[in-house]
Formats: C-alpha cells, sequence, structure tokens
C-alpha cells in the first residue's frame, strides 16, 4: 500500500519505492484494463500533486440501496424466507397484495434481488467495480 496524502493506492513493484525516482506502469490489456488505467492516471495525479479525483468504482446512491437491498434478500431467503415475506421487509406488508401474488411486480422485484444476491456472492461484485461511475 502506498498512501499519499489520504489517499490509498495497492501498488505492485518488484523493489521498495524510492523517493525521486522515476517509475513506469505496466498494464495488462485484460478484462480489468479500464480499472487499472484509471487507478494509474490516479497515482499519476495523485504523485503530481494534484487530486486524484473520484474512486473508479463509486456507485449511484440508488446502486449502492439496490446492491444493498440485494443481499438483504439473498440473506434472507438463505434462512428459509419465501420471496413473500422477503417482499414484505423489504417493500413494506401493505404493498404486497393478497391476491395475484405469483404474476405481481415486487414477487419479480424480490426474486431478481436474490439472483443479484446470489450473482454478487459468486463473484459479479468484480463487474460492479469494473462498469466504474458510469455504470456501462
Amino acid at each position: 500500500m502506498l498512501r499519499i496524502g489520504t489517499v490509498e493506492h495497492r501498488v505492485w513493484s518488484r523493489e521498495a519505492p524510492t523517493v525521486a525516482a522515476h517509475y513506469v506502469v505496466e498494464l495488462s490489456l485484460d478484462g480489468d484494463f479500464d480499472a487499472r488505467a484509471y487507478a494509474a492516471r490516479r497515482l499519476w495525479r495523485t504523485m503530481s500533486g494534484r487530486a486524484p479525483g473520484p474512486a473508479f468504482h463509486e456507485l449511484s446512491k440508488q446502486r449502492r440501496e439496490r446492491l444493498s437491498a440485494a443481499l438483504r434478500a439473498l440473506d434472507a431467503r438463505g434462512d428459509g424466507g419465501t420471496y413473500r415475506t422477503i417482499a414484505e421487509a423489504l417493500f413494506g406488508k401493505k404493498r404486497i397484495p393478497d391476491r395475484a401474488w405469483k404474476t405481481h411486480d415486487l414477487r419479480n422485484r424480490t426474486v431478481r434481488l436474490v439472483q443479484t444476491g446470489l450473482a454478487l456472492v459468486r463473484g459479479g461484485y468484480r463487474q460492479i467495480l469494473r462498469r466504474g461511475r458510469t455504470g456501462k
């Protein structure tokens, strides 16, 4: 870990860093290239005395809330909760209909939240980080 000001940078180097030395960044052209290039640019900006800019993986408030709900839904499902009880906990009991539950939008949203939670646990969180701030 290389701390410059308040920002921590994860840097792998063959040798310990030296003050006033010149360094080269080597990036693999793989699926993580975009994130690595963004991180390298932030490091360069910080080392140049400039503001690093926002972190690559910053998520919008709406996205954070959805991911939080997905993990809560997955935990509830893992504890044996039905989709109906999970939906009641997430969206409120008043919004859940007595009839037509199988085709209701909140049931479908609850199922998708559980599936999203499963994907996160299986490593899909890396895709969220790769998408960065734009959500693409």
